[in-house]
């Protein structure tokens, strides 16, 4: 009960974060917006060609993808907080405390999925504004929202942990960017049967593909498939991953 309590109390400091330095959350909200306009309005026409379709088309094929870069973005910010938490002290300060030592690293993933979800919603609702039209019935916006909140805890889990690996808030803003290129090495932007044979492969295995594919699935109101169970494993086995790594890290 007190790990629960303990970490509502961080939950409440970080959403404090937030509103406190709102450009942040600008930033989180803008770079996902203006990839999607880009994607859609820039190269939309030609990429809907690929895809069998046009640029109204390829606005419902980008958009999963733009939803988990937002995500992967996002985490950046989480390694930051952690990592300016790491050094300013306040940490060395909350260990001497008698609060669960869960607590602080929890209220930084609770804290990042708050802001993701703003995020998300401001890009949800951009892609309905340019012409986005989905397919999918009360259930299925239900699975869209559990993928999101699935991926984005274990994405959290991952930046809190490499937020923690230096002691440098520098370093430790630059270690998840690799994380911001996977959407575009995976189905997030074009089918992967269009890559050369190496990127296809690595782009039909890696953990981002079956998550756009699921979500893209779910929003046309189809049948998620075999996609949902593959992005469920690689959600759990970077969210415990990260939380094992993030713990130790935390504990040293």
């Amino acid at each position: 009960m007190r790990a629960i309590t303990d970490s509502a109390t961080m939950l409440r400091r970080q959403v404090r974060h937030i509103w406190r330095y709102p450009t942040l959350i600008v930033t989180f909200v803008a770079v996902p917006v203006v990839f999607l306009l880009l994607f859609v309005y820039v190269l939309g026409g030609i990429m809907g060609a690929g895809i069998g379709g046009d640029r109204a088309a390829y606005v419902g094929y980008v958009t999963p993808g733009i939803l988990i870069m937002t995500i992967a973005s996002a985490a950046q910010g989480t390694a930051i907080s952690v990592a300016m938490d790491m050094t300013e002290g306040i940490v060395a300060r909350f260990k001497t405390m008698a609060i669960a030592r869960v607590s602080v690293l929890t209220g930084h993933v609770l804290g990042a999925l708050v802001q993701n979800f703003i995020a998300i919603a401001a890009v949800m609702l951009t892609a309905l504004l340019i012409g986005f039209r989905p397919a999918a019935s009360a259930l299925d916006w239900l699975g869209v929202v559990g993928v999101l909140a699935m991926f984005t805890f274990a994405i959290t889990w991952l930046s809190a942990a490499l937020g923690m690996v230096t002691r440098n808030v520098a370093t430790a803003s630059n270690l998840p960017m690799p994380l911001m290129l996977l959407p575009f090495l995976g189905s997030g932007v074009v089918p992967t049967e269009s890559m050369p044979g190496p990127l296809r492969w690595f782009a039909e295995h890696q953990p981002f593909t079956p998550v756009i594919e699921t979500l893209r699935a779910l929003l046309a109101g189809q049948p998620a498939g075999s996609g949902l169970a593959a992005a469920a494993l690689w959600s759990a086995a970077i969210a415990l991953g990260g939380y094992l790594w993030a713990r130790r890290l935390y504990n040293r």
